[in-house]
C-alpha cells in the first residue's frame, strides 16, 4: 500500500505542475461550474481547507469566503500557494497531518476538501471524517470535490489491493513514475460513510467530477 509519505513525496515532485491537470480542454465545462459554485457557496463565511496543494481552489474560494485556514502536509505546493493573490480574504497557511489537524483550533464554520477523499485509503476514511468534523461545531457547512473515473482521460487503474483501494502509475515531467493511491467511490459509498455524521446530504455528479455538500455533526453528537 501506498504510505503518507510517498504520497507526499509524489505532490512535492509534481507542485510546478501540478495545475497542468486543469488545462485539459474536455473538463472545460465542468470546471467552470465548479468554480461557479466554489466562489459562491462558502459567501461569508471562515473555512478550514484540507489538502490545499497549490491554492488553486483557495483562489476561488477567497473569491467570497470571510476567511481560509489552508492546510497541506507537503511544503513545496505550499510555497507556491503562499506566492498566489487571494485579494481581501485572509487566508493562513497551515502544515498539518490531515488525520489529526492538531494545529487546529476550533474556529472555522465550513470545510472544504478538494482531491483529498480519493487518496484516503478505505480503512482511513472514518478517522479522517472524525477528526475534520470534531474541528467544526454543529451544522457547518462541508464541501468534498473529486475526481470521478472517465474512460480515455482519467490515467489507468493500475492495481487493486486488498482493501478496495485503487492505484495508477503516474508519469511526471521529468519522466519519473510514481504509483499513487486513487480511488473513485460511488455515490453510494459516498452517502453511507457520511451517514452517521452529516446531515442535508447532497451530491453532484458531473462527467470528470464528483461534489458532495452537507452539514457536518460535531463529533460527540
Amino acid at each position: 500500500m501506498l504510505n503518507d509519505d510517498k504520497l507526499k513525496h509524489y505532490y512535492a515532485c509534481r507542485a510546478a505542475e501540478y495545475e497542468q491537470i486543469y488545462d485539459k480542454p474536455e473538463r472545460q465545462s465542468d470546471l467552470q461550474r465548479l468554480r461557479e459554485y466554489l466562489g459562491q457557496v462558502f459567501a461569508g463565511r471562515d473555512v478550514l481547507e484540507i489538502a490545499c496543494g497549490t491554492g488553486y481552489w483557495t483562489q476561488i474560494i477567497a473569491q467570497s469566503a470571510r476567511s481560509i485556514a489552508a492546510v497541506d502536509y507537503a511544503q513545496e505546493p505550499l510555497t507556491i500557494a503562499r506566492a498566489k493573490d487571494y485579494g481581501d480574504c485572509p487566508v493562513t497557511f497551515i502544515v498539518d497531518d490531515a488525520y489529526s489537524l492538531a494545529q487546529i483550533s476550533d474556529q472555522y464554520n465550513a470545510a472544504f476538501c478538494g482531491f483529498w477523499w480519493s487518496h484516503v485509503p478505505q480503512n482511513k476514511l472514518s478517522s479522517f471524517l472524525h477528526a475534520l468534523h470534531s474541528k467544526l461545531p454543529t451544522d457547518a457547512l462541508v464541501v468534498m470535490l473529486d475526481n470521478s473515473y472517465v474512460e480515455g482521460s482519467s490515467t489507468p487503474i493500475s492495481d487493486t489491493d486488498a482493501d478496495g483501494n485503487t492505484y495508477q502509475i503516474r508519469t511526471l515531467g521529468d519522466g519519473t513514475e510514481h504509483e499513487v493511491m486513487k480511488n473513485f467511490p460511488s455515490r453510494e459509498f459516498v452517502r453511507e460513510m457520511l451517514m452517521s455524521s452529516a446531515t442535508g446530504i447532497e451530491i453532484m455528479e458531473l462527467v470528470y467530477y464528483w461534489l458532495v455538500a452537507y452539514r457536518a455533526k460535531r463529533t460527540g453528537d
